[in-house]
């Protein structure tokens, strides 16, 4: 692999039933240190490939490979030390409902850090929750007691536990209202330019978000990466599709700047 790409998707292909293709030929490199946003309708597979590159699925057929690994022949021991160069942030933030905001930081770093005393790893979690701005008063609470918003800060500061080198997000502002949306997607964009050499893949329908976080973005369509590039690609294309959704995203961007 280049040293310049951190997931390298050739010719990839799923198929769950062996007819339907829900990915039917992807062709996706992405930049090392880059934030790219993936954007498509609803159905289209995006979170199918972003599972492929988590290692969770594997391909029908084509190359996925990530961190410079061909994920299809990495043993599962081997998987579960590869996985620590990931962090990932879950549409709902997956916290372990009956642990503590610091025990569900401290749960990654205690799996896979087993060389560290339990005071470093305590202090190692209260680094990661500083630097997603919550506040020490909330470490003891349990996820019921915390705000959506705060919930993703939790979430985001365990992604962030082992200092991974691949940070994904999986539709991290679903179901929030403008304002916390804009708070997430702020604290996406912090993270992503404070930890150097971070490479952050975001799936999200938020077009908006996709314009103004995104240094690329990449478009899936019918099973297949219709436009990958820069914004400023996306708002030049004479695609009459992708032309839709560039002007749905700019529209939501004007119409919330004017409240």
């Amino acid at each position: 692999m280049s040293e310049e790409y951190v997931v390298r998707l050739k010719d990839l292909k799923k198929t769950f039933d062996g007819k339907d293709f829900v990915l039917n030929g992807v062709d996706l490199e992405i930049p090392k240190g880059s934030l790219t946003v993936l954007i498509g309708f609803s159905g289209t597979g995006k979170s199918v490939l972003l599972k492929h590159m988590l290692g969770l699925l594997k391909p029908t057929s084509g190359l996925a490979e990530v961190l410079g690994q061909d994920l299809s022949k990495i043993s599962s021991d081997d998987m579960i030390s590869f996985r620590q160069k990931f962090g990932v942030l879950f549409q709902n933030a997956a916290l372990f409902d009956d642990m503590t905001t610091i025990e569900n930081v401290c749960f990654p770093i205690r799996e896979h850090r087993r060389d560290l005393k339990n005071a470093q790893i305590i202090r190692l979690a209260e680094t990661r929750l500083k630097l997603v701005g919550l506040d020490v008063k909330d470490y003891g609470k349990l996820p019921s007691q915390l705000s959506g918003g705060m919930r993703k800060r939790v979430g985001l500061a365990r992604a962030i536990a082992l200092d991974p080198e691949l940070l994904l997000y999986d539709e991290p502002t679903t179901g929030l209202d403008p304002i916390m949306t804009e708070m997430v997607d702020n604290l996406i964009l912090s993270t992503h330019k404070h930890r150097e050499g971070l490479t952050s893949i975001i799936v999200t329908h938020d077009l908006y978000a996709a314009f103004r976080l995104g240094d690329y973005v990449a478009m899936l369509n019918q099973g297949k990466i219709l436009l990958f590039g820069t914004p400023n690609d996306f708002m030049k294309s004479e695609n009459e599709l992708i032309r839709k959704f560039v002007n749905k995203g700019v529209k939501k961007g004007e119409s919330t700047s004017d409240n």
